[in-house]
């Protein structure tokens, strides 16, 4: 449940753009009536409303998780709350100055974010936050823990760069794209191979 509310945003992100895209003229003529006071101008032009509509969206969708889950009396992830800061921002800047750059530097930021927290954790709190994630479930060397902690820092860095090349040396569509299945497949991947590496020195372990 939790994993589907946290794809949730990226996934109605994707849906409206491409529902958007494929009717341009009507997506122009829905946003300036219904979002057009929160627009530069008053006006959406046809080339800027799929992105504009998937942003209010997305911005919806990443609340409502916040809200839900408030209502449920359960604990809202710090990354939740710093992912709701920026798409409102950057979400709101893209929708205000009719630009998608901003709501395009989302994902890098919150990837820095992450990195950062990866790595400064252990510096300055003398703590290592995959250990405090999976400490209670998996036990390993300290060497391993170290090691998965800095391919963390070095995934979530390069993601971040990733996003920006393809943000800005594509179309549009094809970062809406890579954003769901490009994103969500390298991350699978990279899961999937810290979990042969956890295996591994599980088994040392065992032994």
């Amino acid at each position: 449940m939790k994993l589907l509310l946290d794809f949730l945003p990226i996934v109605l992100f994707f849906l409206t753009f491409n529902a958007a895209e494929k009717r341009a003229d009507e997506a122009a003529r829905l946003a300036s009536d219904w979002f057009g006071f929160m627009v530069s101008g008053g006006v959406v032009g046809p080339k800027e409303a799929p992105v504009l509509l998937a942003t209010v969206v997305v911005i919806a969708a990443t609340l409502a998780q916040v809200l839900y889950l408030k209502a449920r009396r359960q604990k809202v992830d710090t990354m939740l709350w710093v992912s709701l800061a920026l798409v409102t921002v950057l979400g709101g800047a893209t929708i205000y100055f009719h630009s998608e750059a901003f709501i395009k530097w989302k994902p890098t930021v919150l990837y820095w974010v992450m990195s950062a927290a990866f790595l400064l954790s252990p510096l300055l709190a003398g703590k290592n936050l995959l250990r405090i994630l999976l400490g209670e479930q998996v036990e390993l060397p300290e060497f391993a823990w170290k090691r998965l902690n800095w391919a963390w820092v070095l995934f979530f860095a390069f993601m971040g760069v990733l996003n920006l090349w393809v943000a800005f040396n594509f179309e549009t569509a094809t970062w809406v794209n890579f954003k769901l299945f490009g994103g969500m497949g390298l991350m699978f991947v990279f899961m999937l191979a810290q979990g042969f590496y956890l295996t591994r020195h599980l088994k040392v372990e065992d032994q």
